[in-house]
């Protein structure tokens, strides 16, 4: 069973591509429709500002590619701001339409937090498990994960898992059947990173 990284010219590829490996899980790094289209299971990594990342994915006619795969119900899972690319968009320098996967928008985490916060947010902080998912199938409430971003998601119908920054309550984790995705970097996240991605892999 492989899955794909979605390869749209930005991302953290292939750190996660490492951690699956490690996991035995086999992936490839790909920009393929064909490639993608035989895949398991898809992936949608992100470092970066989501505008010059939604525009890479549609000169790359990736957003149709990933579409017609979360039609078909294949399980996709996005990560930091690959998951702020599964939503409507963000406010990210300007108004961007995202692929429109899951409801809601990227807001700036500035406008949110105490004054004594910085941005942006950069470090380990705690789960709060929200409600049932396979993605959370080997993860605990409380446990610690790691993030860096500068805009998110507010708590909503589609939080699996949520965490509390500076007088903000976010969305940590996101799914709304085979579509999900995690604010924090699950590669980079230790022992429980890992158990999420394995929890990923294991989604029908």
């Amino acid at each position: 069973m492989m899955i794909a990284i979605i390869d749209y010219g930005a991302g953290n590829l292939f750190s996660i591509q490492s951690s699956l490996s490690y996991l035995g899980i086999s992936a490839v790094v790909t920009r393929e429709p064909d490639i993608i289209a035989s895949a398991e299971h898809i992936i949608v990594p992100g470092v970066g500002a989501f505008g010059d990342a939604i525009n890479l994915m549609r000169e790359t006619a990736m957003d149709e590619v990933i579409a017609r795969q979360a039609e078909r119900g294949k399980p996709i899972l996005g990560i930091c701001l690959g998951m702020q690319l599964l939503f409507e968009g963000s406010m990210e320098h300007g108004e961007h339409r995202g692929l429109g996967l899951l409801p809601g928008w990227a807001v700036p985490l500035a406008d949110v937090l105490h004054e004594e916060a910085k941005v942006p947010h950069m470090g380990w902080n705690t789960l709060t498990l929200c409600q049932p998912h396979p993605l959370l199938k080997h993860t605990q409430n409380g446990e610690y994960v790691y993030y860096v971003h500068s805009y998110y998601l507010n708590k909503g119908d589609c939080t699996l898992a949520s965490t509390e920054y500076g007088g903000a309550v976010m969305s940590g984790m996101v799914g709304k059947d085979n579509v999900c995705g995690c604010q924090f970097h699950p590669e980079k996240s230790g022992d429980v990173g890992l158990r999420i991605l394995k929890a990923f892999h294991e989604m029908r």
